[in-house]
């Protein structure tokens, strides 16, 4: 059956700010639902909050609303928009599906005929009641653990005492594992089980008996209306049950299942999406499978819509699940849809994996001072990294590389833990360096089978880490001379990095690579193509490997590389790697409108990066899309390949802004703003002199490198001090001490965590007001495209701020000093292309916090209250192509935009809440008003010095 025709206009519901257990990845999954049905001449509209996305911008929906995601919202926008004739509301996460429930129970979508699609109702009250869910299954004949629901305090004693310990507690209708936990001990019930029934909407939770050391699968499927059923991924969890799939390491395809089994988990994920309700779309089930021969299955649960994995099972396979599950909903069957990536072959088949994927979530623990580090059923990430490779191995190593944490892989980097007892504690208590201490414990001698019974992680696995520590020893036994070409291949084969080998031969890193170089053995790049290269793939989605060389007829040695070079000039995006406080969808959604802007000036456009989560690493984003860590190595391998006219850095925050300095080093073109520039601006005693020497106010300062000159500057600056180290991220170990005691702690606790680093000191200027700058500049002209005033006072971080756009109480006399400094600043450092300046004022004297000249987490945020697409103005200006001048500017706002942060402390309870210069938050919402008489913004200022810790 072809598409629909009654369905002409469908509203979207997005998932609003990011938060612990919904990330961006449903920012990927709208933008392409949104391309999908718009494909098809639907009109669309969207709500969602969330200024930072893609999803939102205005290229992306024909009617794009920044309102709170409610039902009041809702009725709104369907007065407004009469014509909307169903909802789709399956691509925002849990946040969209509450959202649709709650609107249902009013009667909103019957009272204005709307149609729910791609899920009943029935089916997400279904799979989030876990009573009716547990019922379900038992009719069909699906396994569950012994559990039982309680809806009070008293029930649930009762359950504990009848099952014993150790129990899992679940809460119904919550996201990310909210609520859950594992007891292990009487005692730790009461408490747990509280939490549980408070976290619930509905003050309920399921419990089980644990199934601890079981290990964990998810299937991710699709269905039409004509019933046909596609399994496009299996996801193997190596971590066994007990943490939460989003704090797990997952690798596809499935590793350690047999074929049988697999099978009869097919059969099962595919009764169990059946008997939830008659609908198009997509699904996400998970299973529990016992360790043993018989490998007993047990259903866990059962998502009816895309989840957080369907972003890493397209990534994965290069099946776009949110694009095809989106044209299931509105009425096509599987069979007369296209393979995205062939364009030759149907939509209705399941892919082939020729590769191997890991994923590895990303952590913020150190955001977070007291929290409990413990993984389990509360998920705890804030983003996650995929590694594709030719192995498990070479996955594994290439994720970890992307990390973003100093670590150069898996051991050989000199950082690993060599004391027995740390490290058997470290394996006991599952923590988020649990990847690397497995490595450390097969190094320090422990036994596979002893790590086993500790971890339950499948021996299949520990066999794996066994066979890189082997490798290593023999590695380690040559030198950069004598080192035969066959073990520097298997080695780069199964991972290792440059660096590593260099530790391994106590070398440089670059004899290693010219060592490889002089061998020949040199990446080469595969396609990622859905159906293991049974049919020819049209996308250019590539992943690197290496390969043994091969002999041709006529005697030519070669190897063979998908990845074909073409003429056209060239220009690559570095992306801005996992999500993290500090760093997050932002960053993704400049770099898109770079590769774009990019495009539109008539360069091939190639984008690196290693986040599955985002649309920067969609298929159809960029010409070229090379899914690797944005890693150096791997990086200046690419760039050698392609040769392109140069690299833009400053889309990508502070991760493709610290590999400038390598860029510059080796000769490659940085567009927009040079290396020297951005390392002067990072740089805190340079950047205070060139203030300096213009004739510009800053805070009162000094540099030290030791604790020592800390203190004897502290002689000479007065307390409070604010103590900022240079080249970090998201404020960093940024603190205001106020005695010298403070200082000391604070400073020999920095350079033990970043060696070398240069600190500045500055008079905390208390009291001031914080507002900052973001513009456009060419090298001649500066634009200034939005400056915005912090709600809360000088001290904590601009991320952790509510700010206005424009501001709400800086005079005239102040304004003019902002832009006269903006200017004056991004002249100085020849800036070309965005830069955002942070001010503090006080006594109506503007002072310089600091200058960051690349884009900003506040330009998609102007952008989108502006309604301009200043990302792509910078990009031409950085590209050469235009000039300042050249743009005619128009920002539209009426009243004020407000950015408001959103944190995810209820992930830590025992956290501190208070904050401070270093960042919290997790995401943002925006928040249009008329004026400032509005009750949202005098309740904002009201609270502005609430949580303010000294």
């Amino acid at each position: 059956m072809p598409k629909r025709k009654d369905l002409k206009s469908i509203l979207i519901i997005g998932s609003g700010p990011i938060i612990i257990g919904q990330a961006c990845e449903f920012d990927y999954s709208g933008s392409q639902a949104l391309r999908s049905l718009r494909e098809d001449g639907i009109e669309t509209v969207l709500i969602n909050s969330n200024p930072a996305t893609i999803m939102t911008d205005p290229t992306m929906a024909d009617h794009v609303y920044l309102k709170p995601l409610t039902t009041k919202s809702i009725l709104e926008i369907l007065k407004e928009h009469p014509e909307i004739d169903a909802v789709l509301p399956t691509m925002g996460g849990q946040t969209a599906l509450n959202l649709c429930i709650e609107a249902d129970e009013k009667g909103i979508w019957e009272d204005h005929k709307v149609e729910i699609i791609g899920v009943d109702i029935d089916a997400i009250n279904i799979t989030e009641d876990r009573e009716k869910f547990r019922e379900l299954m038992l009719k069909i004949g699906i396994g569950m653990a012994p559990q039982a629901t309680a809806t009070s305090f008293l029930k649930g004693k009762e359950i504990a005492q009848e099952f014993g310990f150790p129990l899992v507690i679940r809460a119904s209708y919550t996201l990310g594992g909210a609520g859950a936990s594992i007891v292990y001990k009487a005692e730790d019930f009461d408490e747990l089980l509280s939490r549980g029934l408070e976290v619930s909407p509905i003050h309920e939770v399921m419990i089980d008996k644990a199934l601890m050391g079981w290990k964990e699968y998810e299937l991710e499927l699709l269905r039409d209306k004509n019933d046909n059923v596609v399994i496009i991924c299996a996801i193997e969890n190596m971590d066994p049950m007990g943490i939460h799939t989003g704090d797990s390491i997952t690798v596809a395809p499935a590793m350690t299942l047999s074929d049988r089994t697999y099978q009869r988990m097919r059969d099962m994920a595919i009764k169990m999406m059946r008997s939830i309700g008659d609908f198009a779309g997509g699904c996400n089930v998970q299973f529990a499978v016992s360790p043993d021969e018989k490998e007993d299955i047990i259903a866990i649960e059962i998502n009816p819509r895309v989840s957080r994995s369907s972003a890493l099972a397209s990534k994965a396979t290069g099946y776009p699940i949110a694009k095809i599950a989106s044209k299931l909903a509105i009425g096509y069957h599987l069979d007369e849809l296209d393979n995205q990536i062939t364009k030759s072959t149907s939509a209705l088949f399941e892919p082939t994996l020729d590769y191997v994927i890991v994923k590895i979530p990303r952590w913020n623990f150190d955001k977070f001072e007291g929290s409990d580090r413990t993984l389990g059923l509360q998920m705890k990430s804030v983003g996650e990294v995929m590694g594709i490779g030719r192995s498990f191995q070479e996955a594994l190593h290439k994720a970890t590389q992307s990390l973003e944490i100093k670590r150069n892989g898996l051991g050989a980097d000199g950082k690993g833990y060599t004391d027995y007892e740390q490290i058997i504690n470290k394996l006991t208590i599952p923590g988020w360096d649990r990847v690397f201490v497995i490595y450390d414990a097969i190094q320090l001698g422990i036994p596979l089978r002893r790590i086993h019974d500790i971890t339950k992680i499948d021996m299949w696995f520990l066999k794996q880490y066994e066979e890189l520590h082997l490798l290593e020893k023999e590695i380690s036994q040559y030198t950069i001379a004598s080192l035969p070409k066959s073990l520097l291949l298997e080695a780069k084969q199964k991972g290792f990095a440059d660096r590593q080998i260099a530790h391994m031969l106590d070398c440089y890193e670059s004899e290693v690579y010219n060592k490889r170089d002089e061998l020949n053995v040199k990446r080469v790049y595969k396609l990622v193509d859905t159906c293991a290269a049974e049919f020819k793939a049209m996308t250019p989605y590539y992943y690197s490997t290496f390969e043994a060389e091969y002999e041709t007829a006529d005697g030519v040695k070669k190897v063979e590389n998908d990845s074909i070079v073409s003429d056209k000039k060239k220009i690559v995006v570095l992306g801005s790697g996992p999500n993290r406080i500090g760093q997050g969808i932002e960053f993704d959604y400049c770099c898109v409108h770079g590769v774009l802007a990019a495009a539109e000036c008539g360069y091939e456009t190639i984008m690196i990066n290693c986040n599955p989560e985002t649309v920067s690493t969609d298929f159809d984003t960029a010409d070229k899309l090379y899914f690797e860590p944005v890693f150096w190595e791997h990086i200046y391998d690419i760039i050698r390949h392609e040769k392109p006219e140069g690299v833009i850095v400053q889309l990508g925050g502070q991760t493709a802004l610290k590999l400038a300095e390598k860029l510059d080093k080796y000769g490659i073109k940085i567009i927009g703003t040079s290396f020297k520039s951005l390392d002067l601006a990072e740089d805190r005693g340079s950047f205070s002199t060139l203030l300096m020497e213009n004739n510009i106010p800053f805070p009162q300062f000094g540099v030290a490198e030791t604790a020592d000159e800390a203190l004897e500057l502290a002689d000479t600056l007065d307390f409070p001090l604010l103590v900022r180290p240079s080249y970090v991220l998201g404020g960093q170990g940024m603190k205001i001490v106020i005695n010298k005691q403070e200082l000391e702690a604070h400073v020999v606790d920095l350079l033990r965590k970043i060696p070398n680093n240069k600190l500045l000191l500055d008079h905390y200027l208390d009291g001031a007001i914080e507002a900052e700058a973001d513009a456009i500049c060419d090298g001649t002209d500066v634009y200034i495209i939005g400056i915005m005033e912090h709600i809360e006072p000088c001290g904590i971080h601009s991320g952790d701020s509510n700010a206005t756009l424009p501001p709400f109480n800086l005079g005239e006399f102040v304004m003019q000093q902002i832009k006269d400094h903006t200017k004056k600043i991004a002249l100085a450092l020849n800036t070309v292309g965005l830069i955002n300046i942070q001010f503090a004022i006080k006594d109506d004297m503007v002072y310089i916090i600091e200058a960051n000249p690349r884009a900003s987490r506040t330009v998609p945020f102007i952008a989108k209250a502006y309604k301009e697409p200043y990302v792509n103005y910078a990009t031409k200006v950085m590209l050469g192509e235009k000039k300042v001048k050249d743009f005619k500017f128009n920002p539209q706002l009426e009243g004020f935009a407000i950015k408001q942060p959103v944190f995810s402390f209820n992930k830590f309870p025992n956290v501190n809440k208070n904050l401070g210069p270093e960042m919290k938050s997790t995401g943002e919402s925006i928040l249009f008003i008329d004026s400032l008489k509005d009750d949202e913004f005098y309740n904002l200022y009201s609270r502005r010095k609430m949580y303010l810790s000294k």
